[in-house]
Order: structure tokens, then sequence, then C-alpha cells
């Protein structure tokens, strides 16, 4: 059996002033993880074990027992982009989002979401403008979803 080196620390983008040796890329579902064997961009197979599940941040950083350090990378995923005619609509279309508990990113003036027919209708409906987008995917932490660690 193969011994993988071991990531059991990870620092956030701030705390961390050197170049990275490898990168790995993951959607938000494969970046909220706590123990499992993981593969850089490279090819490198590391194990991943943190003491609790976060959410690992693009721009966070793997220490490896070997000495490496793995940047993280948020890969581009198809998302809804939520926007309303008012905060006060905003925070009525967030709270049906979290009533139905999806995974979502809450910006300064709309919420993003993973692509869902069904919840697009429901808010546009709602009277939400819709948008689809491609990019990074951060879903807010919440009380059983915590990130673990400070971001700026």
């Amino acid at each position: 059996m193969t011994k993988h080196p071991v990531a059991t620390r990870l620092l956030s983008a701030g705390e961390f002033d050197g170049q990275s040796d490898d990168e790995i890329t993951l959607d938000e579902t494969e970046r909220h993880r706590r123990r499992m064997v993981m593969t850089s961009d490279s090819g490198q197979s590391f194990l991943l074990d943190l003491p609790k599940a976060q959410l690992l941040i693009e721009g966070d950083v793997l220490a490896l027992s070997d000495g490496t350090f793995v940047k993280v990378r948020a890969k581009t995923e198809p998302l809804l982009k939520v926007s309303a005619d008012s905060p006060q609509h905003l925070l009525k279309l967030a709270w049906q989002i979290g009533n139905r508990h999806l995974a979502a990113q809450l910006c300064d003036d709309h919420i993003l979401i993973r692509r869902d027919h069904v919840i697009e209708h429901m808010l546009v409906g709602l009277g939400a403008q819709i948008e689809q987008v491609e990019q990074p995917f951060n879903s807010e932490g919440g009380a059983y979803h915590a990130h673990g660690h400070q971001h700026d």
C-alpha cells in the first residue's frame, strides 16, 4: 500500500506568503471535506486529514507532510444569479432559498445558487431576476456547514 503525504494543516491565503508547489481544482461540493484521498491537478495523491469538515476556499493552501504546499482553486460551476427589486425583496427570496435548504452564496446585491430549473421557475414566479452564470461557488457556512477559519 502506497503511503500518501498527509495534509493536516490548512492555511488561508493571508497566512501563506510563499509559492505553492501544486494546485487542486475542486467544485464547492468537493471542497467541503474533512478526510479523504485527493489528487492534485498535476496528479499527486495526498490524504486530506483535517480535524473537522470545512469548506476549502479559493486561495487556501494545504500544507503536506512532505513539505509541499497545494493551493486550492475553486472550479467554475453553472449557477443562478438571483437579484431582486429591493433589499427587502432579496431577503424574502433568500428566505425561500433557505427554507429549501439550498446551498447559497450571499453577495451584496444578489444570491448565487446551483442551477436548478424547478427552483429557477419558483424564484421567477416570486418576482426574482435570474441570470445564468458560470463562476466559482462559495456557499455560506451555517450551523452545520462552517468554513472553519477566517477569510478577509
